[in-house]
């Protein structure tokens, strides 16, 4: 019996890859949402059927405290993808230290790496022309939300640090 089964598994695949050579893109894309559907109807049909449909409901009941912190975990959107676009500009264009402007307009000064002290201020959401204490009580805050320890972001931490480095150095005077 098992024998059949396999050999009627290999026809049917062989059968299923032959049409898929000839379909156009548009529908492959159709194609496969049709077989995720029917396979996500088979697999429901299967666990209710056999009576395991505990384990997805046991999954879903887990997602909802994950769910519950999206709302607050957007709130970094902003922030993350600036970091990310920054560094990406940087990769794709190594150039833009040392006191050239990069793709945003911004200019970098100093040695190839380190932050302006302008980026400085929009990582930590300080205006220009803060004090010390406003720039570390904006690391503490940020630092609460995204240390790596509490579930952050070893980048993300990086970036700060390295913004509230570049604005105590450049509010005390130190090159």
């Amino acid at each position: 019996m098992h024998w059949i089964l396999g050999l009627a598994l290999t026809v049917v695949v062989f059968l299923v890859l032959k049409q898929w050579g000839g379909l156009t893109a548009e529908k492959k894309k159709a194609a496969v949402w049709k077989l995720f559907l029917v396979v996500g109807g088979a697999l429901l049909l299967f666990l209710v059927l056999t009576g395991r449909i505990h384990v997805l409901t046991a999954a879903v009941a887990g997602l909802i405290p994950l769910l519950r912190k999206l709302p607050a975990l957007l709130k970094f959107a902003p922030l993350a993808s600036r970091l990310f676009s920054q560094s990406k500009d940087q990769r794709e264009d190594p150039g833009t230290a040392g006191g050239q402007s990069s793709a945003h307009g911004h200019r970098r000064e100093g040695r190839p790496g380190q932050m302006s002290e302008r980026e400085a201020c929009e990582i930590l959401g300080v205006p220009t022309g803060c004090s010390e204490d406003d720039v570390i009580l904006a690391h503490r805050r940020l630092m609460q939300k995204i240390h790596p320890d509490r579930g952050g972001n070893d980048y993300l931490a990086a970036k700060v640090n390295e913004a509230k480095a570049t604005l105590l150095a450049a509010r005390r005077g130190v090159a």
